[in-house]
């Protein structure tokens, strides 16, 4: 017999547990709830619902609004950034814009005792076909 690159041997696997062994399920064992964090978690989301309704606000402004518009639509990122930060939130927004529609993804700051941001929230609104 020759040497065929092609060829591969099969393999016969067992099955990985005898064929007359039930299968069990494991118990498991989970910590105990502790809602703190998540309370924490609401607490920030719901602060950042208020910055999101302030920047919507601001947004309702035409002349703002096309101002930014332009400056979008000119690529202007460092302006379009300029002009959402002279809003005045209180927390870091992030903007990415394309032809048809702009996100803003605001997110809440470290804080000494939680160090990781807990929550985003993100604002679609298109402003294009």
């Amino acid at each position: 017999m020759s040497y065929n690159p092609y060829h591969y041997p099969v393999i016969h696997q067992m099955p990985p547990y005898p064929a007359n062994m039930v299968n069990y399920p494991i118990p498991r064992t989970y910590p105990a709830v502790d809602p703190k964090i998540f309370e924490g978690s609401v607490k920030s989301f719901h602060q950042l619902m208020a910055q999101a309704s302030m920047l919507l606000n601001r947004l309702g402004n035409v002349a703002f609004s096309r101002k930014l518009m332009s400056a979008a639509q000119q690529g202007k990122q460092a302006e379009v950034d300029k002009m959402i930060k002279s809003i005045g939130l209180r927390v870091p927004v992030a903007t990415k814009f394309n032809p048809t529609d702009v996100h803003f993804i605001l997110t809440t700051p470290p804080t000494p005792y939680n160090p990781i941001n807990c929550c985003t929230l993100t604002v679609g609104l298109k402003w294009s076909q």
